[in-house]
């Protein structure tokens, strides 16, 4: 059935885009194509209140344990890094630092801070709320996140930790590395946070509950162009102009322009576009499927960003700490196995019925919006072919032992497995059930079962790891070190079994090794292959099953001016302002 309803799509999708561009009677389907090299922001005015829509309730608002979109896209705007990243020159540049000096062929690092910075609640920025960040936070054995994660690849003895950060004066910062660390720029775009405000939760050991989503929002303190004014959970997430903000335009008016922000929380993508639709959103994310919807809105433009840098997937849990059955760690466990399941997933099928042709097959772990890393043929294609995943279950042992059309292993255990993705995400429900309904072919037994986004995460990330099977994504990272959290298996989003002591396969070994080398290499040539060899192993490992790269698009209302958006996000953000 599957097959005839591709030909009949096959058809339409044939004719349908010449009839959309090119009948004066039709939609005309008219993208505007994103060129970052030709972006210029001009003086804007302020005012105005910039609505948008975030598609689900924050985790935390501590930006130290954020690790989901759903609470970094929240907090964003709320702190600043030393650097920030120039989204039309793609490098990193000074944000809070005034300047940065490298000496010692990379090895040492003088960071003289801005002296008009103030925190949003007025009290003085200084060098030692960046040591605090570094030293307490960041660096605290006692809690986890990403930005240690990136570090730990260098800083590998107690000393280097020691030595790492200290203050000369209060606007002058030595950092110090054992050896030249290549992203070392993009580690300083990490949040700053204020000293005043949370010493006293890792003086107490309390830090892994501090800002929680409960907190009163004028204890959340930040550097960034806005701050918290309230947050109703499930509502709303509303943002008020940080008076103490540094930034200026060139005729000195004070940035951001916008002084107002309201954020909808709204979980269901079908409603999001109804309000973007109906004039309660400024922009919004727009999916293949919401196409033919936006093409019809007056006053609204839809840009064209390319292939999206997040990667879909479907994971195993392979954590021995796990709470689940031993002898379905031992499936999970077997490359062979992950690799037959992968065989048994249609790829030009999801990207045809799931996103409407606007896609393509994904078969490792970055996408073609990350250059200079991916090439065309950087992954082998692995082919939709349901009789050799038979074949591969079969040598494994997998047989229907008792004739009631279900595998079982050589122990007899039904070859059973409780997928999981987000209930808030359409896409990868439908991607969900095509997985099923495929599986089920082969013979394995799928219970599909989507659930909150939150309590997904929590599942993933935290003891007892209690889940079997998940659909779910990435992001993406500019530089593949910001990925290290994921990739290295000391990892703590090293998902399918995090925050390893030592590499439990040879495998995870040699990626951690390529990962832990590349970071120190500076010669850009060099560097690049080391992380294609990585990715190339962790494409043939299959520990994550990786499925499509959609189309990156978003829809604009023409009033917006000095509106730039990427992959990676908004350029110049702050400049942003109403016609």
């Amino acid at each position: 059935m599957r097959e005839v309803f591709y030909a009949i799509l096959f058809v339409f999708f044939a004719f349908l885009p010449f009839h959309l561009l090119s009948s004066p009677k039709a939609y005309s389907v008219s993208m505007k194509s994103v060129d970052p090299s030709k972006f210029e922001v001009k003086v804007g005015k302020e005012g105005g209140t910039l609505y948008y829509i975030l598609l689900g309730d924050p985790k935390t608002l501590n930006p130290a344990l954020a690790q989901e979109t759903s609470s970094t896209a929240v907090l964003s705007d709320l702190f600043s890094g030393l650097t920030r990243l120039n989204l039309k020159t793609m490098e990193y540049e000074p944000d809070l630092a005034e300047s940065i000096l490298a000496l010692e062929d990379g090895k040492r690092y003088v960071v003289k801070l801005r002296k008009d910075v103030r925190w949003s609640d007025g009290k003085p920025f200084t060098a030692e709320d960046v040591v605090f960040t570094y030293r307490d936070v960041y660096l605290n054995k006692n809690i986890p996140n990403s930005t240690a994660d990136m570090l730990r690849g260098i800083l590998k003895e107690e000393k280097d930790v020691e030595n790492f950060v200290r203050a000369i004066d209060p606007y002058t910062l030595e950092f110090n590395l054992p050896k030249p660390f290549a992203p070392f720029l993009g580690i300083l775009a990490s949040p700053i946070l204020p000293k005043h405000k949370l010493e006293k939760f890792v003086k107490e050991g309390t830090f892994m509950q501090a800002w929680n989503v409960s907190t009163n929002p004028e204890e959340i303190v930040g550097t960034g162009p806005y701050r918290l004014k309230r947050y109703i959970k499930g509502q709303l997430v509303e943002y008020e102009a940080n008076p103490y903000y540094y930034r200026k335009d060139e005729e000195g008016k004070k940035l951001p322009y916008i002084k107002r922000r309201v954020a909808y929380i709204v979980q269901d993508p079908d409603t999001a576009l109804l309000m973007f639709s109906t004039g309660k959103a400024d922009y919004h994310g727009i999916r293949p499927t919401d196409l033919m919807t936006v093409v019809r809105l007056k006053g609204v433009s839809l840009f064209d960003l390319g292939p999206t840098p997040s990667t879909t997937f479907l994971v195993f849990n392979q954590n021995p700490q796990a709470d689940i059955p031993k002898y379905k760690l031992r499936w999970f466990q077997n490359s062979q196995f992950r690799r037959a399941i992968s065989m048994a997933i249609d790829r030009a099928g999801i990207s045809l019925l799931v996103y409407n042709g606007l896609a393509q097959p994904l078969y490792g772990p970055i996408t073609p919006a990350n250059r200079p890393y991916y090439y065309e043929g950087l992954f082998p294609e692995i082919p939709y072919d349901l009789k050799t995943a038979r074949k591969l279950l079969e040598e494994l042992g997998f047989s229907d032992r008792n004739k009631d059309g279900w595998l079982e292993d050589p122990e007899g255990n039904t070859l059973e497995i409780i997928l999981l993705t987000n209930a808030e995400n359409k896409e990868r429900q439908a991607i969900g059930n095509m997985i099923k309904e495929d599986l089920e072919k082969l013979g394995i037994k799928v219970i599909f079962n989507p659930i909150d986004f939150n309590a997904l995460v929590r599942r993933l990330t935290t003891p007892p790891y209690q889940w079997e099977a998940v659909i779910i994504g990435l992001t993406g990272s500019l530089d593949p070190h910001f990925g290290r959290n994921v990739w290295h298996s000391s990892g703590t989003l090293h998902m399918w079994n995090p925050r390893q002591k030592t590499p439990a396969t040879a495998w995870e070994k040699e990626v951690d090794e390529l990962f832990d080398r590349a970071s120190s290499v500076l010669n850009r040539g060099e560097r690049i292959e080391l992380y294609r060899q990585a990715y190339r192993i962790i494409a043939r490992e299959q520990p994550l099953i990786f499925l499509a790269t959609p189309k990156s698009m978003v829809g604009a209302r023409d009033k917006l001016e000095n509106y730039f958006p990427t992959v990676w996000g908004q350029y110049e953000e702050e400049y942003m302002f109403f016609k």
